[in-house]
């Protein structure tokens, strides 16, 4: 009896182990070390359960490992965009879009841009916003649970917008009803700007998205004006912070932008008309700017060529430049500026394009790289899993055949993706 009490302990013990993780290896022609601004030439990156666990000059590994040849490619971190759409159907020239697709579609169409976003070298994302709400939430679960290919996901849920204001759907006849799962974040006043945000949390989301201005793309709203005052944005900050999140604030004019680094969040989207007091501020608040400065010219094109509300397009002549002058003089303050493009307003999958204008306007191509790795991760405070290839990190990767510090618009059209220690394209 006391044998077989023995072997059953004995039994368990092994049951309650681990299991030996996955081993195999890549070998890296050139790595690009976002952490530390260089490249590595000929390096082997060992990789255990999805994670890096070292990286060394290259050697011939063990004899029978799985060893994946990328000698012929520059090597980096996969890439993160902290500003995307996923869960949403993309820009028309109709106003009432938001209105024509049901949550069972809107649910396959996520499904579909996440994965092309994950093809597209982008393993992580900060997805902030969708009118639909909860539909991002439920696709970042349906990524976590292997049901669906694409990218980690860091959700807002819903838009905290003040009525009538840049995150509510606009355009259209007063006595229209907006379905109720599009109007989840309409608030008026700090105790209901605090409910809105336990709400979302209660309901999964891991950030919160303040409309703190008016939008360019919603009819009735201008760039310029504040719409949350900077006591409903503080209260935002403090419920989020209770609850362990943190808070980004859509922002485009210059008055908006101050309010929302005073209230307390941790970065600013858009940014488009930041004046110097606002660098300044950001700059010692240690604030990020999230600026999309690709995007003008796409709305540009395709909104005059498909004829987008004249507006939408007004609006967009109004910021792009300033934008760009602006983010221009972040970079050089040192404001910390991650990699945010504001995909879903133009096709998912094109995020990269927004690199060579990163560059243009005042960056190098190793700076734009550690906007997309290293600070963004910081961002989403994800540094520890994401973002750079040492020790610890997640095993995710892109290759590309031409070298990105030379010509960044290589990264337009990458070769390899790997997330997790898995290769996905």
């Amino acid at each position: 009896m006391a044998l077989s009490k023995m072997l059953i302990g004995v039994a368990a013990a092994l049951l309650a182990m681990p299991a030996q993780a996955a081993t195999s290896y890549v070998r890296a022609g050139r790595l690009i070390d976002t952490e530390k601004g260089v490249v590595l030439t000929d390096r082997l990156i060992r990789i255990d359960d999805g994670r890096v666990a070292a990286i060394m000059p290259y050697a011939p590994p063990p004899a029978g490992a799985t060893v994946l040849d990328w000698s012929g490619y520059t090597v980096l971190p996969g890439l993160i965009d902290m500003h995307t759409h996923l869960a949403d159907w993309g820009q028309t020239n109709n106003v009432a879009e938001p209105l024509l697709h049901s949550a069972q579609e809107i649910a396959y169409v996520g499904a579909r841009n996440a994965r092309t976003t994950l093809r597209a070298g982008f393993t992580s994302v900060h997805d902030v916003g969708c009118f639909r709400a909860f539909s991002d939430v439920e696709l970042r679960n349906a990524i976590a649970r292997g049901d669906v290919e694409g990218p980690r996901m860091s959700v807002v849920g819903a838009y905290i917008t003040t009525p009538g204001g840049g995150g509510e759907v606009t355009g259209f006849a007063p006595d229209v009803t907006v379905p109720a799962d599009m109007r989840v974040g309409v608030a008026s006043g700090p105790d209901e700007v605090r409910r809105k945000v336990n709400y979302l949390f209660q309901h999964g989301v891991d950030s919160i998205k303040l409309i703190a201005t008016g939008a360019v793309l919603a009819e009735g709203t201008e760039p310029g004006q504040q719409e949350l005052t900077e006591a409903e944005m503080h209260a935002a900050v403090e419920a989020a912070a209770a609850r362990g999140g943190w808070v980004t604030a859509h922002a485009h004019g210059a008055e908006g932008i101050k309010a929302a680094i005073r209230a307390g969040v941790r970065s600013i989207e858009h940014a488009s008309l930041i004046d110097d007091e606002g660098i300044a501020l950001a700059k010692a608040k240690g604030v990020f700017l999230d600026m999309d400065v690709y995007n003008g010219d796409y709305i540009e094109e395709i909104g005059t060529k498909e004829g987008w509300p004249a507006g939408y397009l007004r609006k967009n002549r109004e910021t792009t430049d300033a934008q760009r002058a602006g983010f221009a003089k972040a970079v050089k303050a040192g404001v910390k500026l991650s990699f945010g493009t504001d995909a879903g307003v133009y096709p998912h999958g094109k995020n990269a394009r927004q690199f060579r204008y990163m560059v243009r306007f005042g960056m190098t191509p190793m700076q734009a790289i550690q906007a997309a790795t290293v600070t963004s991760a910081a961002l989403l405070g994800w540094s520890r899993d994401v973002g750079a290839l040492s020790p610890g990190h997640y095993a995710d990767m892109v290759a590309v055949a031409r070298d990105p510090l030379a010509d960044v618009s290589a990264l337009e059209s990458v070769d390899h993706v790997m997330k997790g220690g898995a290769v996905v394209r």
